[in-house]
C-alpha cells in the first residue's frame, strides 16, 4: 500500500503557507514585479462546483511559475459579494443578506483553500465590507464632480467648467452633454439662480440623474441591465421584464466611446472579447439629418450611414417611447398607437433586437418633410427601432434596406428605386460598392462615396444636418431598486443631489424590516427609519427630522452590480488604506493588473464598464495607467455529464436504457451520485430521493442492473450533475484535482467532467511519489550520485517543454509531459539528486502540496515557492550517437549505434565487419552499399 498520504500532507501544507504567509507579496521589492488576478467569486449559497476552480488553477500555476522564475508575484483573491441571490434569500426568510453573504464566504474559503491556492489573503476585499465601498461611493462623488471635454478628449473637474461659464458662457465649448442644453453667455450664467447653475451642471456630468428608457421587473422591484435578461426574462429568477421610464442615475461612458475602441489596440485580450467589444460600441460613420415635422413645431432627428440615399425615404419610424410619439399622434390613431406601445413594453431591448422575423407598426397619422424633396413623409412606429439607440428614430429606405423593405411591402408602402439598373421587384439592394444613384435629383449618377460626400454637403448648406461619427453604446443606467447594494452618497435638497463629503463616509446601508420595495413603489431603504442627512452633524438621523433647512432625504437606490468590481484590481494593491484608494507609491509599483483570467461572459459589463472606471480616473490623476488589464485569458467551462433515467411517458415507470422500448420516453435527470462510472443507477437512492419516485417501478437489464443515459451540459445544480471539489479533494487530493482539470483539454475550450479519468491522473502522482522512494516500505532513497546521460536528456527535454507550454498556457500539454518523464525516470531507475530535485520545482506549480512535501525530504527548510525554475540546456539534448536501421534490399533487418561524426567509410567499414551481416548476405558479395549519413544503411546484392 502507497504510502502516499495526500490528505495529511495536503493539510499540513496549507497550514504551513496560512501561518507562515507563504505567498504575501511585498509593495516595494528588487524583483520584477508580476499582478495575477481572477475574477473574483460571488459567493453563492451552493458552493463552488469543480467547473469553478478552471480559471483558478490556471492562474495559480502560472503565479507560481512566476515566483519560482524570481518575480514579486501579487495573487490576491476577495468576493463580489453584492447581489441580488441573497436580497431574494432575505426576502423569502428574512435573514440579513449580510448574514447569508458572510456564512457563504466562509464556505468559499474553506474550500479554495482546500485546493491549495497560492493566494494573498491578507489583501483580501469584499464588495460589501464599507471599508471596501467607501472608496466606490468615493469614485461616484469623482465622477459627478467631472465632465468631458471633446476638445481636449479628456475628463476636467466640474469647477473648471464652472469657471469658463461664469468669464464665456458655454457657446465654445465642445462638451459631452445632454442634448437640450440651451446656450448662455456668461453675463446669463452669472445671473442664473444657484438652482438654476445646478440643473444645468447636471447635464454635464459624467454621473447625472435623467429620466431613462429602463428594463424594469415587478417580480424582483428593480431595474435591469440588459445582460441580466435572456430571453425577454430576468436572469435570476425568469420573471416577465418590460421597459418603463424611471429617473435614474447614469453614467456618461459614451464620453469614451472612441477611447475604449482605440484602447483595444493596446491590450492583448482574446480578438473574440475585442470584437464583442468594439460590435457593442457600434461605431459608424454617416450624416445626422433632421426632418421637420408637418403641422408641428420641431423636427426629428436621425442618424443614418447611407445619406446617399435620402431620396428613397418614403417613410420613418420611430421607436414605440421615442418623446415625439404621444405629441405628434393623431386622434384618429391614438387607440392603436397605444395599444401597440404597451404590446411593445413586455419585450425587452435584446428581444427585439434578436427578433428579425416578426414585422409590426402602426402608423401614426403624421408626417415629417423631405429635407430636400419636401414631400410629405409618413411616420410609422415600429419596435425594431429602439429609443435608447441612436436617436430612436430611422429614416426608411426600402429600396436599400431589406428589414425596411419587408416592412414596407407588409404594410402596402410605396418603394422608391433610386439605384440605376437594379431590379428592386423581390428584394432591397444593399451593394454600397457597387451603387450608381438614380431619381435623387442633384445625386443623379454618383457612386456611395461621390453621393455621400455631395448628400452631407448640401445637408450642412441648408442647415439641416451635418456629417457625424456615431456610436450604439448608450450611457450606462447605474441604479438599481434595491437593498443589498451600494448605498448612493447622495441626499437631496430641493430635489436637486448633492454629495456627501469623503471625511464623512462610507454611507452604510440602514436597517430595513423587509427587502421588499414600499407600498408607494419606493426602493427597499425607503422603509428605512433611520434614512435621512443632517448637514450640520455630518450623519445619518431618522427620517421624521426631514426639515428642508439641515435635514434631507437620502437617495433611496443602491448602485448595480458593476459599480464594486470596476475598480476592485486597484484596492488589492493597498487593501488597508484609510486615506485614499490606494497610496501612489502602491500603484506606480504595480500599476495594473499583467494577467486577468475569466469568463467571457463579461466582455460588455464588467470588463467594459471597468476599463470606462479606469480611464476617468487617469483623466483625473488618480491612476497612472489608463487600462485595467495588459492581458486576459478566458478560461473555457467544464461541463458536466448529466445523468438521465428513462420514464414511460404517462406512467410512474422506469425503462433501462438498454431494453428494447417502444413505449414513448420522457427522460428525467437524475443526481449524478446516484450513478456508478458503468452508468448504473443506484435504485433505492433514486426512489428516496423524491416522493413521486418512491413507489415507482423499474424496467431493468437481465443482470439486475439499471442503466441511465449520458449526456453532456453546463455543470449546474439544476441539472443535478455537480460534483463538488470537495469530495475529489477527500478521495484523491487537491494536487490531483488541480492536475485533472488541466489534463482536460486546452485552458480556452469547453470540456466534459469525467470522474473516472481522474484515476489516471491520481495514478501519476502515486508513481512521482514512489520515484523518490524505495522498497515495500517506500523509503526515501535519493541519492548524490552523479545522474546518468538519458537522465539528464529527459529533465531538460522536460525543462523545455513545460516552461514553453506554461508561457503559451499549454497546461494540458504540460501534465502529459510530466507523465513520460516519469515513466523514463522510472525506467531509467534515476536516483540522482541531480534530476530529481530540478523536477519537483518543475511539477511545483501544478502539484504544490506533493512537490513541497519532497522538496522537503529533499533536505530544504523553506517552501519550494523560493526555489529558483530550473535552468534548461540544450548541449543535454544534442545527440553524439545513431540508431542506424542496417537495411538489405531496402527491407531492414538490424539497428546498429554508430557515433554521429563518422564518415562513410568508417560507418561501411562498421556495418561490413559485423555479426549479423554476414550472417544476411550468406557469404554474397554486395552489389553496392548506400549510406546516407545520420539516415541510413541500405545494401543492395
Amino acid at each position: 500500500m502507497s504510502k502516499y498520504h495526500f490528505n495529511k500532507i495536503e493539510k499540513d501544507w496549507q497550514e504551513y503557507w496560512a501561518k507562515y504567509q507563504t505567498f504575501k507579496a511585498e509593495n516595494q521589492s528588487d524583483k520584477p514585479k508580476y499582478y495575477v488576478l481572477d475574477m473574483f467569486p460571488y459567493p453563492s449559497g451552493a458552493g463552488l462546483h469543480v467547473g469553478h476552480p478552471l480559471g483558478y488553477i490556471a492562474s495559480d500555476i502560472y503565479a507560481r511559475y512566476k515566483r519560482h522564475k524570481g518575480f514579486n508575484v501579487l495573487h490576491p483573491q476577495g468576493y463580489d459579494s453584492f447581489g441580488l441571490p441573497a436580497e431574494q434569500y432575505a426576502i423569502q426568510t428574512g435573514q440579513h443578506p449580510k448574514k447569508t453573504t458572510e456564512e457563504n464566504i466562509a464556505r468559499y474559503r474553506e474550500q479554495l483553500d482546500k485546493i491549495g491556492f497560492s493566494f494573498d489573503w491578507s489583501r483580501e476585499v469584499r464588495t460589501s465590507d464599507p471599508h471596501y465601498y467607501k472608496w466606490t461611493q468615493w469614485i461616484f462623488i469623482q465622477l459627478f464632480e467631472s465632465w468631458y471635454c471633446n476638445t481636449h478628449e479628456k475628463a476636467f473637474s466640474i469647477s473648471d467648467l464652472v469657471k469658463v461659464f461664469s468669464e464665456e458662457g458655454n457657446g465654445k465649448i465642445n462638451a459631452e452633454c445632454d442634448t437640450n442644453v440651451p446656450q448662455f453667455t456668461a453675463a446669463e450664467w452669472n445671473a442664473f439662480s444657484e438652482e438654476r447653475k445646478e440643473k444645468i451642471l447636471l447635464k454635464y456630468r459624467l454621473t447625472y440623474l435623467a429620466e431613462t428608457e429602463v428594463n424594469w421587473c415587478p417580480q424582483l422591484g428593480t431595474v435591469l441591465a440588459n445582460d441580466e435578461i435572456v430571453n425577454g426574462v430576468s436572469e435570476r429568477g425568469g420573471f416577465p421584464v418590460v421597459r418603463k421610464r424611471m429617473m435614474q442615475w447614469s453614467m456618461r461612458i459614451t464620453a469614451y466611446a472612441q477611447r475604449l475602441l482605440d484602447g483595444l489596440d493596446t491590450i492583448d485580450w482574446p480578438q473574440p472579447l475585442k470584437d464583442s467589444q468594439t460590435n457593442w460600441i457600434g461605431r459608424s460613420k454617416g450624416a445626422s439629418v433632421h426632418f421637420k415635422l408637418k403641422d408641428h413645431d420641431g423636427n426629428i432627428e436621425v442618424f443614418t450611414t447611407r445619406p446617399d440615399t435620402i431620396f428613397g425615404v418614403s417613410f420613418m419610424v420611430l421607436a414605440p417611447e421615442h418623446d415625439l410619439v404621444d405629441r405628434i399622434t393623431t386622434m384618429e390613431q391614438r387607440f392603436e398607437v397605444s395599444k401597440y406601445i404597451e404590446a411593445t413594453a413586455k419585450r425587452s431591448e435584446r428581444e427585439r433586437m434578436a427578433d428579425v422575423k416578426t414585422i409590426s407598426g402602426v402608423f401614426t397619422g403624421a408626417y415629417a418633410v423631405h429635407p430636400f424633396s419636401g414631400e410629405a413623409i409618413p411616420i410609422w412606429i415600429g419596435d425594431y427601432v429602439l429609443a435608447g439607440y441612436g436617436t430612436g428614430a430611422v429614416m426608411s429606405v426600402p429600396c436599400g434596406d431589406q428589414r425596411d423593405y419587408d416592412f414596407a411591402k407588409h404594410f402596402d408602402i410605396p418603394i422608391p428605386n433610386i439605384f440605376e439598373g437594379v431590379d428592386i421587384s423581390e428584394e432591397a439592394f444593399s451593394d454600397k460598392d457597387n451603387t450608381i444613384i438614380a431619381n435623387s435629383d442633384f445625386l443623379n449618377g454618383l457612386n456611395y462615396a461621390e453621393a455621400t460626400q455631395k448628400a452631407i454637403e448640401a445637408l450642412e448648406t441648408k442647415g439641416l444636418g451635418e456629417g457625424k461619427i456615431n456610436y450604439r453604446l448608450r450611457d450606462a443606467v447605474f441604479s438599481r431598486q434595491r437593498y443589498w447594494g451600494e448605498p448612493f452618497p447622495v441626499y437631496y435638497k430641493n430635489g436637486l443631489p448633492q454629495m456627501i463629503d469623503l471625511k464623512h463616509l462610507p454611507l452604510t446601508l440602514p436597517e430595513v424590516e423587509k427587502y421588499l420595495p414600499t407600498e408607494e413603489g419606493e426602493p427597499p431603504l425607503g422603509r428605512a427609519d433611520v434614512w435621512a442627512w443632517d448637514i450640520e452633524k455630518h450623519k445619518v438621523v431618522e427620517n421624521n427630522k426631514v426639515d428642508n433647512e439641515t435635514v434631507f432625504p437620502l437617495e433611496l437606490n443602491t448602485m448595480p452590480g458593476w459599480a464594486g468590481s470596476s475598480c476592485y484590481m486597484f484596492r488589492y494593491m493597498d487593501p488597508h488604506n484609510t486615506e485614499e484608494l490606494a497610496s501612489k507609491a502602491a500603484m506606480d509599483y504595480w500599476e495594473n493588473v499583467d494577467l486577468y483570467v475569466g469568463g467571457s461572459e463579461h466582455a460588455t459589463g464588467h470588463l467594459l464598464y471597468s476599463r470606462f472606471w479606469v480611464k476617468f480616473l487617469y483623466d483625473r490623476g488618480v491612476l497612472s495607467v489608463d487600462e485595467p488589464f495588459k492581458k486576459l485569458i478566458n478560461q473555457g467551462m467544464i461541463l458536466g455529464e448529466s445523468a438521465f433515467v428513462l420514464r414511460i411517458a404517462g406512467e410512474n415507470k422506469f425503462i433501462s436504457k438498454g431494453k428494447v422500448l417502444k413505449e414513448e420516453i420522457q427522460p428525467i435527470h437524475a443526481d449524478v451520485s446516484f450513478v456508478n462510472m458503468h452508468n448504473e443507477l443506484d435504485i433505492e437512492a433514486f426512489k428516496n430521493w423524491r416522493e413521486e419516485f418512491k413507489d415507482a417501478e423499474f424496467i431493468t437489464e437481465a443482470d439486475g442492473t439499471f442503466k441511465v443515459s449520458r449526456e453532456v451540459e453546463k455543470m449546474s445544480k439544476s441539472k443535478y450533475n455537480v460534483v463538488n471539489p470537495d469530495d475529489i479533494c477527500t478521495q484523491y487530493g487537491a494536487d490531483t484535482l488541480r492536475m485533472y482539470e488541466m489534463f482536460l483539454g486546452p485552458l480556452e475550450q469547453a470540456k466534459p467532467w469525467n470522474t473516472a479519468g481522474i484515476t489516471g491522473v491520481h495514478s501519476f502522482l502515486k508513481k512521482l511519489w514512489k520515484l523518490y522512494h524505495t522498497g515495500a516500505e517506500e523509503e526515501f532513497q535519493v541519492s548524490d550520485a552523479p545522474a546518468g546521460k538519458e537522465s539528464l536528456k529527459t529533465l531538460h527535454k522536460t525543462i523545455k517543454k513545460v516552461e514553453e507550454d506554461i508561457e503559451h498556457f499549454s497546461f494540458n500539454t504540460s501534465v502529459a509531459t510530466f507523465m513520460i518523464a516519469v515513466n523514463e525516470l522510472t525506467a531509467q531507475k534515476c536516483t540522482s539528486k541531480e534530476v530529481l530535485e530540478p523536477l519537483v520545482v518543475l511539477i511545483s506549480p501544478y502539484a504544490p502540496h506533493i512537490a513541497e512535501e519532497l522538496w522537503k525530504k529533499l533536505g530544504h527548510s523553506e517552501s519550494i515557492a523560493t526555489a529558483s525554475f530550473p535552468t534548461f540546456d540544450a548541449s543535454f539534448l544534442v545527440e553524439s550517437t545513431k540508431a542506424y536501421p542496417i537495411s538489405f534490399n531496402g527491407k531492414m533487418r538490424f539497428t546498429l549505434e554508430l557515433p554521429l561524426d563518422m564518415t562513410k567509410a568508417d560507418i561501411e567499414a562498421a556495418v561490413m565487419s559485423h555479426e549479423k551481416t554476414a550472417h544476411y548476405l550468406e557469404g554474397r558479395t554486395p552489389k553496392k552499399v548506400i549510406i546516407v549519413p545520420g539516415k541510413i544503411v541500405n545494401i543492395v546484392g
